[in-house]
Parts: structure tokens; sequence; C-alpha cells
């Protein structure tokens, strides 16, 4: 696991590139698709953040989540006072806060 950082920018230097992943579903209990990041610009950080935690957890827990939170850095606390600007991170604060884990599905680019 990587030492967190004030910044995210730092924080996303220490994480396995995403060069060959396509998208991340992540799943209820049930099984149901409940969000897909896509390898697109302005998703990178938290396609990132969400391969790192599937490597490092398997799972999307609450210990995920509040890890996950320490790497989003500053945008946490943007993600607190202004709810539903970062989706992403609103997921991690509410299975921080008890919510249902989710599984996590890593696509890669064929070949």
């Amino acid at each position: 696991m990587i030492s967190s950082t004030a910044t995210f920018r730092d924080n996303l230097q220490q994480l396995p590139p995403i060069d060959d992943v396509q998208r991340i579903d992540l799943f209820d209990p049930s099984g149901a698709v409940v969000a897909s990041i896509e390898n697109q610009p302005g998703k990178q950080g938290s396609l990132a953040v969400y391969q790192y935690l599937k490597l490092c957890f398997g799972i999307l827990d609450a210990r995920a989540a509040e890890h996950g939170l320490l790497v989003f850095a500053e945008h946490t606390a943007d993600a607190r006072s202004r709810p539903g600007a970062h989706p992403n991170i609103d997921r991690l604060l509410a299975i921080a806060a008890g919510g249902a884990t989710l599984s996590i599905e890593v696509h890669t680019v064929p070949g």
C-alpha cells in the first residue's frame, strides 16, 4: 500500500498505471452493476484509485473506502462540502459510513 500524501497528484504518481484498463465495474451484494468508471479524461484519476483499491483490498469495504478517501486527498474535503460533485468519492464516503460492500471488476484491453 502507498503512504498517502496531502495531494492527490502526488498520490496518483504512486499508483499502478491504467494504460491497459478499459473500465471498472462495481457490483452490489446481489451482483447488480451499480457503477462503471470508464478510462476517459476526467475519470482517469478515479479509475486509477479504484484499480489500486482492487489490487490492495480485493473488495470495496469500509477499510478500502477509508484508504481510498486518503488517496483522494484534498478532493475528499471538497466532496464532503459539495455532495454530488465527486460521485466516485461520494461512493467511498457512503461505504466508509456503513454502506454496502461492493465488488470490483477491472476490464482490461484484450491482447
